[in-house]
């Protein structure tokens, strides 16, 4: 009987550490880019909005909103897809496509995410609080837009930068033109680095009849990969300007558009999966430069 006891409490065990890892899995715990793209723009706000010295309670607030709501966001996803995800050879092996984890599991996961972000800014101000309840509506909204809109890497950007005006209500209880600036770039910055990213599945897409901007574009990715990221430059550069930011970032600035030219040229020569994942990587390393160099500036 205590052989066969022992053994069940392995088997529970076993079977809850298979669960745990499938729920981490789900909410890409291991993958942190996402995170990053999603809280940078925040970030950029708040450093312009409290003039380079936001409150580290706020700070701490939109690190941890940012990792909840990716989460959040990436369980919509493979809800979603999770009847595509099986027939892409990158998103296969997910948790719900792979059958390790149930939707009722991942709805609960989902539940108590969001449950939690809302909590997180709870004593917030009631403009940021209402921005918030938008955003995750943006958030619901993006993984069905594949389906259907020729660009959903714009849905994307709008998911990604709804924090813009989210950070400056946090610190000045208003929205304003800078923040629609860092709104705009966000947008124009999340087409280019996720036309780059979907390049990775762009047979797949094809084949399963997705929609993504790289079967949009074809052979002008290139193109409009460099030219969104441009305009990210110049959006990114009339919001800081606005609130007294100079050579310091204008100069970072420089450095990042002239990286994002030879992105658009590696585009245009052809990449590889793993060449694709990679420039998509870089952009992160980008944005956290763009803010050191916000800070030093302001600061």
């Amino acid at each position: 009987m205590d052989v066969s006891l022992e053994a069940t409490a392995d088997r529970r065990a076993r079977g809850a550490r298979e669960t745990m890892g499938a729920v981490l899995a789900l909410m890409r715990v291991a993958s942190p880019w996402g995170t990053f793209l999603l809280l940078l723009p925040s970030l950029w706000s708040l450093a312009l909005a409290g003039a380079g010295h936001p409150p580290a309670g706020l700070v701490a607030v939109f690190v941890a909103g940012a990792f909840l709501m990716r989460s959040a966001g990436c369980i919509v996803n493979d809800l979603a897809d999770r009847r595509i995800d099986p027939l892409v050879a990158r998103t296969r092996g997910r948790p719900l496509a792979s059958g390790r984890l149930g939707a009722g599991t991942a709805l609960a996961v989902f539940a108590v995410l969001v449950a939690a972000s809302f909590l997180l800014i709870a004593h917030l101000n009631r403009l940021t609080i209402l921005l918030a309840a938008a955003g995750l509506g943006w958030a619901v909204l993006y993984p069905f837009t594949k389906r259907f809109v020729a660009i959903p890497q714009a849905f994307l950007g709008i998911a990604f930068g709804w924090g813009t005006f989210m950070a400056w209500a946090a610190v000045r209880n208003e929205v304003a033109l800078t923040p629609a600036l860092l709104f705009a770039a966000t947008i124009c910055w999340a087409i280019a680095y996720d036309t780059i990213y979907a390049i990775q599945d762009i047979d797949d897409d094809r084949k399963v009849g997705v929609k993504s901007s790289a079967i949009l574009f074809g052979g002008a990715a290139w193109a409009w990969v460099g030219g969104f990221l441009l305009a990210t430059c110049a959006l990114l550069g009339a919001a800081a300007a606005r609130e007294g930011a100079g050579t310091v970032f204008l100069g970072a600035l420089a450095l990042c558009a002239a990286y994002f030219l030879v992105q658009a040229a590696q585009v245009r020569r052809g990449l590889d999966r793993p060449g694709a994942f990679r420039l998509f990587k870089a952009h992160v390393g980008v944005g956290f430069v763009l803010l050191a160099a916000l800070w030093l500036d302001l600061a």
